[in-house]
């Protein structure tokens, strides 16, 4: 007889009660409020300098480009040094471009020009936090609770986006954007303070720390081979590529020229998309490994018919329903395919693997605002969203029909050490 299945809240309670993943979580929560602050703020700054979502495609292509350039680069070094050092290093960084962009806007300085530079040293930042972060959730835990705790990482970095957008909203219209770039400046200290209080990595065995200074290539030669992580990431490439782009890239034209609202709007329509994500990668943990492909199938429909709604509709309230059914969907397939990618990869390649999988969002996000942005200037923006969510449809559907993900993985990941014990932080 089977065991009976660990309730979520049980598994929760045991992730977040003590230990290293607790104090992650919280520093992780704090910063990811102020990233999301000054996401909508930023947009909200870009949408007053220029009309033309070409332009807001160019700025994310500044940020892109970097980030396709180095992730791999970053992904070996997470995988050689130390992950929290390269985090507390990430933080300092940001903070400094975060207050330099503050400074701009505060005394009226600002150009698209800035932006785009502060976007490029933006990217080569995230090169290397994004696989360092993502190879270090499991880290922080054993092996069996893996799924867990990305589920919790997700769930937190989503349900900022509940707070982050709104919090930026009120800044933005009693004391000026420059104010989100400071608060998000600050919010980073929480981040570097978790990360010195976390136990640096026990020390595998003498094959797996050679395993992990191994070649670049290491990482794309297992994905090649592991046809369920490479239809995951082929599914995470069409989202991307036809559905990101709108909904975050031109969210702010879209709420100034289709829907004729202001900051104040946009900050909640920002924190309707985070309720949706929110409740997407809460339900994560639900969902039986054998059915996590059905799940991503049915999330694809949806995201498809809300991205579609949006399109035609012209007033506030169907618009923020579409966003947060959106949002659920996006959530959930994010999730499901990073738990699966995370659960797969060999300890000594997770951040290879993670750069890999992290080049099908960040890599392609400059070319596919750049895509997405042309033809709304060349076709009209509503038109632009119909495409985009018809082609997504089938595109993703075809290739999640050929994900095999009854299939094992093609090297037994190495049994982890569980981390050291710690005090209630």
């Amino acid at each position: 007889m089977s065991a009976p299945a660990v309730p979520f809240r049980h598994k929760a309670w045991e992730l977040l009660r003590r230990g290293p993943f607790k104090r992650y979580i919280i520093g992780s929560a704090i910063s990811d409020t102020g990233t999301w602050m000054q996401v909508m703020a930023q947009g909200w700054v870009l949408s007053t300098l220029t009309d033309k979502a070409l332009v807001l495609g160019m700025v994310n292509l500044a940020a892109g480009l970097p980030t396709l350039a180095l992730t791999m680069i970053g992904g070996s070094a997470a995988d050689r040094f130390d992950k929290r050092i390269i985090l507390i290093f990430a933080q300092l960084v940001q903070i400094v471009l975060a207050f330099t962009l503050g400074l701009l806007v505060l005394y009226g300085y600002v150009q698209i020009w800035h932006i785009i530079v502060l976007a490029a040293l933006l990217g080569i930042v995230i090169a290397f936090e994004m696989p360092a972060l993502s190879a270090l959730v499991p880290e922080l835990v054993r092996k069996d609770q893996i799924a867990s705790a990305v589920a919790l990482d997700r769930s937190v970095f989503h349900g900022s986006r509940l707070l982050g957008p709104s919090l930026a909203g009120i800044l933005v219209a009693w004391w000026g954007a420059a104010s989100a770039f400071f608060a998000n400046a600050a919010t980073f200290i929480a981040l570097i303070i978790s990360m010195l209080l976390i136990p640096r990595r026990e020390l595998g065995t003498p094959e797996e720390e050679e395993q992990r200074r191994s070649g670049l290539m290491e990482g794309f030669r297992y994905v090649r081979k592991d046809r369920t992580i490479l239809s995951l990431i082929a599914l995470i490439a069409m989202t991307t590529v036809f559905v990101y782009p709108i909904v975050s890239v031109m969210l702010p034209l879209y709420v100034r020229n289709l829907l004729g609202l202001g900051p104040e709007r946009m900050g909640f329509l920002m924190a309707v998309s985070g309720t949706g994500s929110l409740v997407g990668s809460l339900g994560l943990l639900s969902v039986a490994p054998g059915k996590r492909i059905r799940f991503i199938m049915g999330a694809v429909c949806i995201v498809a018919g809300a991205l579609f709604v949006m399109s035609r509709t012209s007033t506030f309230l169907p618009a923020a329903i579409s966003m947060g059914a959106m949002a659920i969907g996006l959530a959930t397939n994010f999730g499901l395919a990073n738990t699966i990618v995370q659960e797969r990869a060999p300890a000594h390649l997770r951040g290879r693997i993670s750069a890999v999988f992290g080049l099908s969002f960040f890599g392609l996000m400059p070319i596919a605002g750049l895509v997405i942005t042309s033809l709304s200037d060349l076709i009209g923006m509503r038109s632009a969203m119909t495409v985009a969510a018809l082609i997504y449809a089938g595109g993703a559907l075809f290739v999640l029909s050929r994900c095999d993900h009854t299939a094992p993985a093609l090297v037994e990941t190495a049994a982890e050490p569980a981390p050291q014990p710690a005090a209630v932080f």
